[in-house]
């Protein structure tokens, strides 16, 4: 028989979440099983996107656990499918670099099963989810933040010592040279040391919600969306020079 190779759908209608809390207590429930899959379990993880078998997905389940397997067999799939192939290309980069990649993946997929669960709900009910969801730290911050706290903040620390900005402390477990500013758990001094920080592009007023990235040059603080530097580039620029000391000085490193 044809029953026993359909997979069962991922969720019947009916246990499908429909609040705004049960969409968000299944969204943090995925998230924690696939952050567990990116840090704590990532050599179980790593051993199971074998680039000889077909193409796999990573998936964060409802219960909190992950799993690495095939797509749903069912098109269109009952519901929105991660990255598909993610083992490919797990040999042929940097581990980091791959994981890295899998878990910005992973965020994408949480907030497109998130938002495919929130169709029904109203804009303030998908405002309000949102950012409830936006105050946990993604799966990629997570990771990376993790392998910070795991070298003891030696990189942060030595990243200090060129940088007279009060943002770079050596307790900050934040993606590295990032200097991104604050996130809530910040202490209330951070709000005031920026109260009157003005983006050198936009000149809006520094608020803490926002990705912000300072200029090793000019030391201009500026939204990364003002000049396309997300955090998870930001991660992997030593110094960062913004738009115009890169024009005025032609010495890119």
């Amino acid at each position: 028989g044809e029953m026993e190779t359909a997979r069962a759908p991922a969720a019947p209608a009916t246990s499908r979440p429909r609040t705004v809390e049960a969409i968000f207590r299944d969204f943090s429930a995925r998230r924690s099983g696939l952050v567990r899959a990116l840090t704590s379990d990532v050599d179980d993880f790593f051993d199971s996107c074998d680039p000889d078998k077909e193409n796999l997905c990573l998936y964060g389940h409802p219960d909190g656990t992950w799993e690495v397997s095939l797509p749903a067999e069912e098109v269109p799939p009952e519901l929105p499918e991660p990255a598909l192939g993610i083992n490919f290309a797990r040999n042929g980069m940097n581990r980091r670099d791959w994981l890295s990649l899998v878990a910005v993946h992973s965020d994408s997929w949480l907030l497109s099963v998130a938002f495919f669960f929130g169709a029904p709900l109203t804009a303030n009910e998908r405002k309000r989810l949102f950012s409830m969801i936006n105050d946990l730290p993604n799966v990629y911050e997570s990771m990376v933040d993790r392998k910070h706290r795991d070298r003891s903040g030696v990189d942060s620390s030595g990243k200090s010592r060129h940088s007279s900005k009060p943002k770079q402390r050596t307790d900050d477990v934040r993606p590295k040279n990032s200097r991104a500013v604050a996130r809530e758990e910040d202490e209330d001094e951070d709000e005031e040391e920026h109260s009157e920080t003005f983006c050198g592009s936009c000149t809006g007023i520094y608020n803490a919600s926002e990705f912000w990235i300072g200029c090793d040059m000019c030391e201009r603080w500026f939204h990364g969306k003002c000049v396309r530097i997300t955090p998870a580039k930001a991660d992997h620029i030593k110094h960062y020079k913004c738009p115009e000391c890169s024009s005025s000085k032609k010495m890119r490193q």
